[in-house]
């Protein structure tokens, strides 16, 4: 008999963790090729992870809750192949250790605390990295109510942390050299539900949505700025040319790809928008990858990024657009589908909004909001004078990190985003579009 490795497989570009949601197999289960072992999660996709071989599933490394890394053993499968350790056939990456080595640095891991955690509480790499981010002591951690399996601290424990309970005093030592807001204290008393009230748990990927929204707040000085655009042309434009733009894409000819035309052209001519900020130092993206939020059936948002933008034709961005939007509703985009944006756009003017003020999706440093599109009245220019006439109309609203974007830039940005949409049938080649 063998035993095969099964490792963390690679999920997509700047993905090097997982959470283990569920296993989904019993220790000492037979189990067949292709048989799902296991539901993984990264930030915002859940996906499976089945089995490359048939036999005995013999151990798990990892438990529900924990974080293994790409390339780290997760389980066990014993084979009816004969020989020792299947090491050859592994999902991985990179080389791993004989299998019961990394169990033991597994267990190692989880029980053993470094000299900088509370004596008696281990935590996983990724739980150490966010309470040193947010500056959380060793002795804070020792007050976190941990809900993860065995007393292990999970993200969201840190995160509702952060959110709900921490009240420490701006002047305390620990609190200096770092960015802090106030927090819910004593006198911002946990609400309690009536008799007739309704309460119901967050599910996994709201966590995962009001974590990063606070997390944005808490780390980028939110600057907005607003712009109406007179967008007549491309709205009679769209309305000409949607049913030949239909028949020859088959795909429907939306706004969204409009926009991200729109944006993706502004963000060249100003690469200072296209950028993140790591420490001290700013870095300007070479590419542009725009994400566009896209609201799923739950009532939740996950935000579908269009690598390279701006080298796409108007009927590549519907195509994707449209694909991406769909299988995001069907939950089966890849994980590497919503990573790598350096630019988002939101719709919000689906709901009738006129305008809002979006939140930056980090680690980028602008977010574009789109308004709906009304008819009112608009001063236009004639040949001698300025008459009144009825036009269409979007507001956008441009949320910036003023830590790297001022309100020069910004605004200036912004200007081009209208330019292009208000000259956008000078700017389209009809032939290619």
């Amino acid at each position: 008999m063998a035993r095969f490795e099964l490792a963390l497989p690679a999920m997509g570009e700047g993905i090097i963790e997982a959470t283990i949601t569920k296993w989904l197999v019993s220790e000492g289960q037979d189990v067949a090729t292709d048989q799902p072992l296991v539901e993984v999660a990264t930030d915002k996709v859940d996906s499976e992870i089945p089995s490359p071989v048939t036999g005995r599933f013999v151990r798990r490394v990892f438990h529900e809750g924990e974080i293994p890394k790409v390339g780290e053993i997760i389980a066990l499968i014993e084979t009816g192949e004969s020989g020792a350790s299947s090491s050859g056939k592994r999902i991985a990456l990179e080389p791993a250790p004989d299998p019961h080595h990394a169990i033991q640095i597994h267990e190692s891991r989880r029980k053993k605390p470094k000299q900088d955690e509370p004596s008696g509480l281990a935590l996983t790499p990724l739980v150490r990295q966010l309470a040193k981010q947010r500056g959380i002591t060793a002795g804070e951690l020792n007050q976190i109510r941990a809900t993860g399996p065995n007393g292990m601290i999970t993200k969201d424990d840190i995160n509702n942390y952060m959110v709900n309970d921490r009240s420490e005093p701006l002047d305390t030592p620990s609190a200096k050299g770092r960015d802090t807001v106030p927090r819910q204290g004593p006198d911002l008393q946990e609400p309690i539900a009536g008799a007739e009230d309704k309460v119901i748990e967050m599910d996994r990927l709201r966590k995962l949505i009001a974590g990063n929204m606070v997390r944005s707040k808490q780390t980028a000085p939110h600057v907005t700025s607003f712009l109406e655009a007179d967008i007549t042309g491309l709205v009679n434009w769209r309305e000409v040319n949607k049913a030949s733009f239909f028949d020859r894409v088959q795909v429907k000819l939306t706004f969204t790809p409009i926009f991200i035309e729109a944006v993706a052209q502004a963000l060249k001519e100003f690469p200072r928008i296209n950028v993140s900020l790591s420490g001290d130092s700013i870095i300007i993206r070479k590419n542009i990858n725009i994400g566009f939020a896209t609201a799923l059936p739950g009532g939740n948002l996950i935000v579908p990024v269009i690598r390279n933008a701006d080298h796409e034709n108007l009927a590549g961005l519907a195509r994707k657009v449209s694909d991406m939007a769909e299988r995001a509703r069907q939950g089966s985009l890849l994980p590497a589908e919503i990573k790598g944006g350096t630019f988002t756009i939101t719709n919000i003017g689906q709901y009738n909004s006129l305008t809002g003020t979006p939140i930056i999706n980090q680690p980028e440093a602008a977010i574009l909001a789109v308004g709906t599109i009304v008819k009112k009245p608009w001063a236009v220019k004639t040949e001698n004078a300025y008459g009144i006439a009825v036009r269409d109309i979007v507001m956008l609203s441009l949320t910036y990190d003023h830590r790297v974007i001022d309100g020069a830039l910004g605004g200036s940005f912004l200007s081009q985003v209208v330019r292009n949409l208000e000259n956008f049938i000078d700017r389209i080649n009809i032939s290619t579009y």
